[in-house]
């Protein structure tokens, strides 16, 4: 019987821990219940055993001795009881039966971990270059209390949102529309709720994440910038298991929920409460939002009413083991925002109420079928289908005029992989990866009437293969890659090779040397003139191989090009005594950018120019470790980024929007027992801007703001301190409850991430857009 059956209310907590010191001192070195020791190792350790009845069932075992560490006696006890003793934590440690292991073409023996604990429990960096995140062993980092995947990943040199939002996040100068977002396989069009202040997905069914900004795997296209690949749990462990949570902005749950011995489901969702209580977290983040946008801009004759918004996703993902060697998993995703508001203007003394509305939605669904032939030879191929819907109306009462935007992705794809190991120092990989991708955008304007509906649609074909070999000594570990890839509509071939090596070297020196070519045909324009309320502003678009805006049905259509990146980068690590030293240098180069994908708000604003940026840069860190209790780190990146536009600025190159010279943080993570700590800052020389110099007007009256050098200014320098804590209370022995807090911002500074300029009143006017100001939120959640 599953021990889930016994589980008290949640709300409940009870403490039972009650065995004596005394006690166990007294019982005999002979075998005896695993479950008598297990009580025993409790006490002793401050830990939680969490099993299926029956995985202990009729075993036994000797005590271990108290002098030894907990992982020593988790060692003895697997040797001896068979069973594999998982510790998630410093407190939970999981009980299963030791499966065969099989060999995926995602988990490798040959990846070695380098660094366990990277800056916090559940952070792993790999000698490939990738960083691992594990939600469920997650620790804590400043102004977190939840393991979100995006804003965890900010923590990494050489990654930043230059806005504080997880739906612009800039990966060594990228936009966020370079990295590419893989769910379980699936590739995603869309990344956060709240307007990109919250991650769209669940953390807490998330099994691991895979990061790469460079050296990436032939098996992956697209994702000129960054690879952010997101997995679900993928074993079959026959145990019941499931929490619920809720903080100041959403309520959630999960649940894993066996059906038969070889059959599991797994489900989540989550709800945003910000229709039903407005908190003092979802006043900062409407703030933050809204603030400067035409929401709440409104003359004085209109007034904004009846404002409803709210998001939720769901998670599906059903495992099946058809025999010892098939797997078929079945994938279900649904993303959702919605915002909508009723106008009411007084207009020739006349009241009249128009509504407006907002709504976002990524659904996705695929299929995987995995077949290990042998110890050697293992295939899989997955189907999947994954469409983006954006859909907004904005009524404008004053000016009588009404916007209808519509920007619909479907993407079609087929994997196909092949991985051969022949032994533990040589592996391959090859396989062929198809896409279908089609991308629309509608606008539809009454007054002056206009209507644009623009469709594109490539298929892309692709063929790789990589090669990975392990010296003898285990010191040295090369692997090389190539990826073939061939857009059908364009007759196009893109020949894309891939590099990553790592050699060990004196007492705990590694040198790293990491390289790619690489592609992607989809992107995002940045329509800053007809975007929704000014919140909104961002289309996905295609590639369409023009060279020169040209003349489609009556619509004007200009040049998409495929993008194109080049990178190499080098390092020296040091990591000895729970002590790392890091230092990394690169060099990335990316054509066929478009002037519309980079958000100018200056005398560049209306050009559709395309040019190149091209981003040198080192990455240093520093991170000591003390035993399992504490952490602190120290991170510095320095880069140059800059643009080149033949059409633009006479042909010289100049600063890239998202240029930041210098980024600076530090902080530290503290754990005694069942509590957590976390706190930290982070400073940057600011973004640049570029500064006006008068109004000009022209033959017909229109007014026009004429600039100085484009982003030869810069923003006021940025700085904010976080910090966050968690307390773990066992409520029984196979449940727990966690308490979070934490502060964004406690020192409630007026950074300002944006500034722009328009004409009001015949007058250059100045624009600044706030980050978020002082923001606290709790949570409370349960686990069984």
């Amino acid at each position: 019987m599953n021990k889930s059956k016994h589980l008290l209310p949640f709300f409940v907590l009870l403490f039972f821990l009650n065995a004596s010191h005394s006690r166990a001192q007294s019982i005999q070195k002979e075998k005896q219940p695993l479950t008598a020791i297990l009580k025993i190792l409790e006490e002793s350790y401050n830990v939680s055993f969490s099993y299926a009845d029956k995985t202990i069932e009729d075993k036994t075992a000797t005590l271990p001795p108290k002098e030894l560490p907990l992982e020593e006696v988790l060692r003895l006890l697997k040797k001896e009881t068979k069973l594999d003793f998982e510790l998630l934590n410093n407190r939970f440690i999981v009980i299963k039966p030791i499966k065969k292991k099989r060999t995926s073409f995602r988990v490798q023996k040959l990846e070695e971990v380098v660094i366990n604990n990277y800056l916090t429990t559940g952070l792993t960096k790999l000698n490939d270059g990738s960083v691992t995140i594990k939600p469920e062993s997650f620790g804590i980092l400043p102004g977190l209390i939840e393991p979100d995947v995006l804003q965890t990943i900010q923590f990494l040199p050489g990654v930043l949102s230059t806005d504080e939002t997880v739906s612009n996040i800039n990966v060594r100068g990228g936009t966020h529309d370079q990295n590419l977002l893989l769910w379980d396989g699936i590739k995603m069009y869309q990344s956060g709720h709240f307007f990109g202040l919250i991650s769209a997905f669940n953390p807490y069914i998330t099994k691991k994440v895979n990061v790469y900004k460079n050296g990436t795997s032939a098996i992956y296209g697209d994702g000129i910038s960054s690879i952010i690949d997101m997995q679900l749990p993928d074993e079959i462990d026959n145990e019941f298991k499931g929490g619920i949570g809720l903080n100041f902005i959403n309520a959630d749950g999960f649940v894993k929920i066996p059906i038969s011995d070889n059959t599991q489901l797994h489900l989540s969702s989550r709800r945003s409460i910000t229709d039903v209580v407005e908190s003092a977290t979802y006043e900062q983040y409407f703030n933050r939002v809204f603030g400067d946008s035409d929401f709440s801009n409104r003359g004085r004759n209109s007034l904004s009413q009846n404002e409803s918004f709210y998001f939720y996703d769901i998670t599906a993902k059903l495992l099946v083991d058809l025999t010892e060697k098939d797997k078929l998993r079945l994938n279900f995703l649904n993303i959702n925002n919605k915002f909508d508001y009723d106008e009411q203007s007084r207009i020739n003394n006349r009241t009249e109420v128009l509504n407006s509305k907002l709504s976002q939605q990524n659904i996705s669904v695929g299929l995987t079928y995995q077949r290990d032939w042998n110890s050697q030879l293992s295939t899989s191929i997955q189907a999947y289908a994954s469409n983006y819907d954006l859909d907004a109306t904005n009524h404008d009462i004053l000016n009588n005029q009404r916007l209808i935007q519509e920007n619909r992705v479907n993407d079609r794809a087929i994997k196909l992989n092949i991985n051969y190991k022949h032994n533990q120092r040589l592996s391959f990989i090859s396989g062929y990866q198809f896409n279908e991708v089609g991308i629309s955008n509608l606008e539809d304007v009454n007054n002056p009437l206009f209507r644009s509906f623009i469709k594109e649609v490539l298929e892309t074909h692709a063929l790789y293969g990589e090669t990975s070999v392990l010296s003898y000594d285990a010191k040295t570990k090369l692997k090389l890659g190539a990826r073939l890839n061939y857009i059908d509509k364009f007759n196009k071939f893109i020949f894309e090779p891939r590099l990553r090596f790592s050699q060990r070297f004196l007492n705990g020196f590694r040198f790293e040397v990491l390289g790619e070519f690489k592609s992607q045909v989809t992107s995002q324009r940045i329509d800053l003139q007809n975007d929704f309320l000014g919140i909104e502003k961002r289309r996905w678009i295609l590639s369409n191989n023009l060279v020169e805006e040209t003349q489609i049905n009556n619509q004007t259509v200009y040049p998409v090009p495929i993008l194109k990146s080049k990178q190499v980068s080098a390092g020296i690590h040091y990591n000895k005594n729970k002590l790392l030293v890091s230092a990394e240098s690169y060099i990335k180069k990316v054509d066929g950018i478009t002037a519309r994908s980079q958000g100018f708000q200056n005398q560049f604003q209306f050009s559709n120019s395309i040019g190149s940026y091209e981003i040198k840069g080192i990455d240093l860190l520093c991170n000591k470790q003390f035993d399992d209790i504490f952490s602190t780190w120290v991170s510095y990146s320095i880069s140059n980024n800059n643009y080149m536009f033949p059409d633009l600025n006479d042909g010289k190159k100049f600063r890239n929007n998202v240029d930041i010279r210098h980024v600076l943080s530090f902080g530290g993570n503290y754990t005694y027992n069942n509590l957590k700590l976390g706190a930290g800052l982070n400073w940057n020389s600011g973004r640049p801007k570029t500064l006006p110099i008068r109004i000009e007007v022209d033959d017909i009256g229109q007014q026009s703001i004429i600039y100085q050098n484009p982003n030869a200014a810069n923003l006021s320098k940025y700085f904010r301190v976080d910090c966050s804590a968690t307390y773990t209370l066992d409520v029984s022995r196979t449940s727990r409850a966690v308490l979070g807090a934490s502060v964004w911002n406690i020192l409630n500074r007026k950074n300002i991430i944006n500034e722009y300029y328009t004409i009001i009143d015949d007058e250059i006017t100045s624009v600044k857009n706030e980050s978020l100001g002082i923001t606290p939120n709790v949570s409370l959640r349960f686990h069984f």
